[in-house]
């Protein structure tokens, strides 16, 4: 089990690396650009991407676990776990890159994802926390 929880680590530092990066690079951070903007009734729908995000990689992930038999030993149910985990990273991401590409001024809720993806880090515990609130 531990090296499935292995391959699921790297894939989730692949990813959160991956959009750190392009934050890094393409997103140009500086002091400024961390401030919260002037929000108005044209930017509110930037606003509510990464809300939105959040609730539907929330969604999606437990709708997943929900479909796992739970007569299964952890072992058995990791598969899904893993697909599930894999399904609420890349709602996050995209999220995160949409505000990076579309609006740049809101680059701050990029970041905000990117930590929340950070802590999303799966553990042996955490996965058996998951999988045993089936």
């Amino acid at each position: 089990m531990t090296e499935k929880i292995k391959t699921l680590q790297i894939i989730h530092l692949a990813v959160c690396a991956g959009t750190a990066i392009a934050y890094f690079i393409i997103g140009d951070l500086s002091i400024e650009k961390l401030q919260i903007p002037a929000i108005d009734s044209s930017s509110v729908i930037y606003l509510a991407i990464p809300v939105f995000a959040f609730i539907l990689s929330t969604f999606l992930f437990k709708s997943q676990l929900k479909q796992i038999d739970p007569k299964l030993n952890i072992e058995e149910k990791l598969p899904v776990y893993q697909t599930a985990s894999i399904m609420r990273w890349a709602v996050l991401e995209g999220a995160a890159f949409l505000i990076l590409i579309l609006k740049p001024d809101f680059i701050l809720f990029g970041i905000l994802l990117i930590i929340y993806l950070a802590f999303l880090r799966p553990t042996e515990e955490r996965i058996n926390n998951d999988l045993s609130n089936i």
